[in-house]
């Protein structure tokens, strides 16, 4: 297991349980994103658009983290 795929998973650990389920939605999410924009539903779309306006912010605001995220 990676690095990354160790800090992953000690930030999804943090979560509560009912949570769990969006994550890994958001993951599957991310992963049709980036191969295939024709197969992605329409209503996914502004999901994209939130997502990348929440990494920008996320990005800016980089300082307040305890640095494992990087750009």
């Amino acid at each position: 297991m990676t690095y990354l795929e160790k800090i992953i998973m000690q930030e999804i650990a943090t979560l509560p349980e009912t949570r769990h389920a969006d994550v890994l939605a958001f993951i599957r999410y991310l992963k049709m994103s980036s191969t295939d924009q024709q197969k992605m539903p329409e209503e996914w779309k502004e999901i994209q658009g939130w997502f990348e306006h929440v990494l920008k912010s996320i990005r800016t605001h980089q300082d307040q983290y305890d640095g494992d995220v990087k750009s």
